[in-house]
């Protein structure tokens, strides 16, 4: 049986709906993470954002597109003082995005961030 035009328009109403939540990555009140979230050393992907958030020394958080600039993918790990592309396998450093193995010839693009008492959040 096919769709009815009644059908159609209550489903995407329903997917509307949905995609207008609020949540992801970035809490009720604004807050991406929480300083203790972010290793020192390392960082975490927040995919729905597009950023990723690094601590590279202790007090010190960056963050930077989670895009990465080769072929697009969202970068999927943040480990041994790189962020790390699973497609292609490119990697960037956590202190300035910059291009620690291609395949990727560009840095990935600084993202603004402010860090309150211990709190993140993407301005």
């Amino acid at each position: 049986m096919g769709s009815t035009r009644r059908t159609v328009l209550v489903t995407g109403a329903a997917v509307l709906l949905t995609g207008c939540g609020g949540g992801g990555d970035q809490d009720e009140d604004g807050e991406l993470a929480r300083t203790e979230d972010i290793p020192v050393g390392g960082g975490k992907v927040f995919g729905e954002r597009k950023v990723v958030v690094t601590q590279p020394g202790k007090g010190d958080f960056k963050a930077f597109s989670a895009i990465c600039t080769h072929q697009n993918c969202t970068v999927s790990t943040v480990s041994d003082g790189t962020i790390d592309c699973a497609c292609h396998g490119s990697r960037f450093s956590i202190e300035d995005g910059s291009v620690t193995a291609g395949p990727a010839t560009r840095a990935l693009p600084g993202k603004k961030i402010t860090v309150t008492g211990n709190s993140i959040r993407l301005t």
